[in-house]
């Protein structure tokens, strides 16, 4: 099968598409014949060498897969099966291949009004939603919740999950992505071009911060008594936490896992349709540096995907 992998740490010209035997699924496990991969900025800073979550090179980036079951060492799936999913985050997935091997447990029935690539552009982006919004924040009908870049990845699936659970959805976007934020159900549009959200903003429920730098900082003064912020980017942040708790406000961090009954309840919103995926662009397998220059570029809309 062909992988992408790298052998060095670097730009995008590192990533290379190479030949390697298929993997064998465990007991308990399945082999999944990929049919689109899920690109997460978290890649491309891995690939860098940002941090070592994968240890040195050569190593194979991806964790977000949809495809079709080609082996089965479970009952839970069978081969034919149509899947998506996560698999094994925040350990190696080897995702970046034509081939992988995934706990059955980490892996749910694609459903039909996705295309492989929508479905592949979910898991992570549709679980740290999830997670931050339902798991730690408890968002409910009537909430005010403030979503920060809600026309990115994250940002774009948790609209859509709040929608779903009643709240009145507040979100920071430009104002190119205005029609698309609104169209997802947002009531309200920040432009943080022209508005600065600190000043325009009060009373808030629970904020979630997608994008990182002194989002969350700056997220203090919007909150109500007793108010949440869940970040998915400051979440070692100890000093900060430790300022909105004297302040007497929540502050979690999203440490997101491919937890099956949310990925589930993912699948619930698509097939009642609460929920779509956008994917901005889709590349071909052997573009991946060319895929992994858009997503550092930023201001995506959406999600980028490779199809395989």
């Amino acid at each position: 099968m062909r992988i992408i992998t790298q052998h060095q740490l670097g730009g995008p010209e590192v990533l290379t598409v190479e030949e390697a035997p298929k993997p064998r699924p465990r007991p308990t496990e399945v082999l999944v014949r990929v049919e689109a991969i899920g690109l997460n900025p978290l890649e491309a800073r891995l690939r860098e060498g940002e941090f070592p979550l994968l240890g040195p090179p050569p190593f194979v980036l991806g964790w977000d897969i949809s495809g079709v079951v080609d082996q089965a060492q479970t009952g839970r799936l069978r081969p034919g099966d149509e899947v998506f999913g996560m698999p094994l985050f925040p350990r190696a997935a080897n995702a970046y291949a034509e081939f992988v091997a995934a706990p059955a447990l980490h892996l749910a029935r694609k459903p039909a009004a996705l295309s492989h690539a929508e479905a592949a552009a979910l898991p992570i982006v549709g679980l740290t939603a999830w997670q931050g919004l339902v798991d730690l924040a408890r968002v409910g009908e009537g909430d005010r919740v403030l979503v920060h870049g809600g026309g990115g990845g994250v940002g774009h699936v948790a609209i859509q999950i709040a929608k779903a659970l009643g709240a009145q959805v507040i979100t920071t976007a430009g104002e190119s992505k205005r029609e698309f934020v609104e169209g997802l159900g947002a009531d309200e549009v920040i432009d943080y071009a022209k508005t600065d959200f600190a000043e325009a903003v009060r009373e808030v429920d629970v904020v979630l911060d997608t994008l990182g730098g002194d989002t969350a900082e700056r997220s203090l003064g919007v909150l109500r008594p007793g108010g949440h912020l869940v970040t998915a980017v400051a979440d070692e942040d100890t000093e900060l936490a430790a300022r909105y708790e004297a302040a007497g406000l929540r502050f979690s961090g999203i440490a997101v896992d491919p937890d099956p009954s949310g990925l589930h309840a993912l699948v619930g919103l698509v097939e009642r349709g609460a929920l779509r995926v956008h994917v901005q662009e889709a590349f071909p397998f052997e573009r991946v540096a060319d895929a992994h220059r858009r997503l550092e570029g930023g201001h995506l809309q959406g999600k980028l995907v490779l199809t395989v």
